[in-house]
């Protein structure tokens, strides 16, 4: 019960990060660029906290850091961004899909071998992700944010496989983040920037508390989760954006988003829960 509860907390922590964004930016208490920063700034601080309460060194000259780092970068670059025309629950859609996608492209790519129904979940999801995309009037979005949405779960996928692996997942997510800092004040710091304090605020607590302290929980409860349970739970995240971004956003939930997400979790819990067969099978 209590890994359960665990579990949902994170995944509406996740989901928070969405919606959180889409209110700052379109409400005008910050712009994009803005918030990014202040998120990043954020989670770093806070999960450095973590680290020196728990013990252990912060890796930023570690192996792979600026992948990481630059991944990181990429994904808060065009999720902030793209919140300026996409509502929260399509954001969220759009960034899960894209990210699972990559991830199994590059999985076969690296020679796992597809069986028939991993290839037609990928199919499903991929055709969900086609409908979520089509231009029409109403949808909530268009081309350009999530174009830049998808740049973001692109960024994601190849930060979640970099740091596929790493024997201290909390301590390398912390580097990331100090190391990714200077690089966004790089590319995003400029004019038109600014920030209201309700839009700090916004800022602040998708960088600490449901980014930080969400992967921090996350952490703690991913390796008493068993097989494929993972990547399944993470489906409710879209649908938690969703529905939070209707009650809480007042963003509509139109028929072709609905058949979108159908398809898109659909397709992506047909994929993940699918048995691998190896590389060599014949």
């Amino acid at each position: 019960m209590r890994i359960l509860l665990l579990t949902c907390i994170t995944m509406v922590a996740f989901a928070a990060n969405s919606v959180l964004n889409r209110l700052a930016v379109d409400s005008g208490a910050i712009d994009p660029s803005s918030f990014a920063m202040i998120r990043v700034l954020a989670g770093a601080v806070a999960l450095c906290m973590i680290l020196t309460v728990r013990g252990g060194g912060l890796p930023v000259a570690g192996r792979g850091r600026l992948v990481g780092a630059a991944s990181l970068a990429a994904y808060m670059i065009g999720f902030s961004l793209a919140y300026v025309t996409l509502n929260a629950g399509l954001g969220a859609l759009i960034l899960f899909g894209t990210v699972q996608v990559v991830m199994f492209a590059w999985s076969a790519l690296r020679g796992a071998a597809p069986t028939a129904r991993q290839l037609g979940g990928a199919g499903i999801a991929f055709a969900g992700l086609v409908l979520a995309l089509w231009p029409r009037d109403g949808s909530g979005g268009d081309l350009v944010g999530a174009s830049l949405m998808i740049m973001a779960g692109i960024g994601w996928a190849i930060y979640t496989l970099a740091g596929k692996g790493s024997a201290d997942p909390l301590a390398t997510t912390a580097a990331n983040f100090v190391v990714a800092m200077p690089m966004l004040l790089v590319l995003l710091f400029g004019t038109g920037l600014h920030a209201a304090p309700s839009g700090i605020a916004l800022a602040i607590t998708s960088g600490a508390v449901t980014s930080g302290l969400g992967y921090a929980l996350w952490y703690h409860v991913l390796p008493q989760l068993r097989g494929q349970t993972a990547p399944v739970v993470q489906l409710s995240v879209p649908i938690i954006a969703i529905l939070a971004g209707a009650a809480l956003l007042g963003e509509a939930i139109t028929l072709p988003i609905v058949i979108a997400t159908i398809l898109v979790l659909g397709g992506i819990a047909l994929t993940v829960t699918a048995p691998t067969v190896p590389a060599d099978h014949r």
